[in-house]
């Protein structure tokens, strides 16, 4: 029987960022799910505040030089991977001159929140599937976690819905303690229309704050997570009269196992639905 594959898509990883709740699990977590016999990949931004000599950044060449059009601007997309030894995987970094080569992740020096986060995201989560495709790796599923991995669950639903790699793959997102309180721009709904995602899917993020980014995601996903022990409490109604299954917060002990556990009721409910 071949090996179930998960995609793991974070905002953070640990030690390529200072360590938080979210860092620390999206280092852990793909270790601990491939060490109980599933197959991993994991991606995160390539933040301008990683250093690449420390970690041992370098590019690969045949997964980059595509061109992502956001906007009616093109932006050419690099990958970049390291390794960490200690848990025998690496970790993919989604990479762009224009988005991700200033040293802050989401603020500027003043706390102003980047006035093109949304234009990030986009490139970001496009950035993820194509270098997937490239790989032609078949994920049975996608595993996203943090605000910045929001759009991906849409653009795997509704915009790659018919390629055969992602046809059957089930998304699980997590949702943490970590928010935004300033809106993206207000054209991002306009945007992702011109990647011919339909403009009802998107009525959601017509403000596109936090809470509906979030919705956005929960609306094309297969399940939810709460990662942190204290969510936003109209994302936690949300998902819960969502109808999709909910596995409630674990604590550092439990969450891996958990998970691993989560991932196969997801799966199992997409064998017997075929059945």
């Amino acid at each position: 029987m071949a090996r179930k594959k998960i995609l793991f898509v974070s905002q953070e990883i640990t030690p390529y960022l200072p360590e938080s709740e979210m860092s620390i699990i999206g280092r852990n977590l793909p270790q601990g799910i491939q060490e109980r016999g599933k197959e991993i990949r994991t991606f995160m931004p390539r933040y301008g505040c990683i250093n690449e000599r420390r970690n041992q950044l370098h590019e690969v060449i045949r997964l980059s030089g595509m061109n992502l059009i956001i906007d009616d601007t093109d932006h050419p997309l690099i990958i970049k991977v390291a390794s960490i030894q200690a848990a025998r995987m690496q970790v993919y970094f989604i990479d762009n001159e224009d988005f991700f080569h200033r040293k802050y992740i989401f603020q500027d020096e003043n706390d102003v929140f980047f006035n093109d986060n949304d234009e990030r995201a986009i490139f970001f989560a496009r950035g993820v599937i194509e270098t997937v495709k490239k790989l032609q790796w078949s994920p049975d599923l996608i595993h996203c976690q943090g605000w910045f991995t929001n759009l991906i669950p849409i653009y795997i639903k509704k915009y790659y819905d018919d390629d055969p790699l992602f046809m059957d793959s089930q998304i699980i997102t997590s949702i943490y303690d970590k928010e935004y309180d300033q809106a993206l721009d207000k054209r991002v709904k306009e945007k992702l229309t011109w990647d011919k995602l339909d403009a009802k899917d998107l009525d959601i993020i017509n403000k596109p704050t936090y809470v509906n980014l979030t919705k956005l995601a929960i609306n094309c996903s297969d399940g939810v997570i709460f990662g942190s022990e204290k969510v936003n409490s109209e994302l936690i109604d949300y998902a819960s009269k969502s109808g999709l299954p909910v596995l409630e917060y674990q604590t550092e002990d439990l969450y891996i196992d958990a998970y691993s556990e989560f991932y196969d009721k997801i799966l199992s409910e997409v064998v017997n639905g075929a059945e």
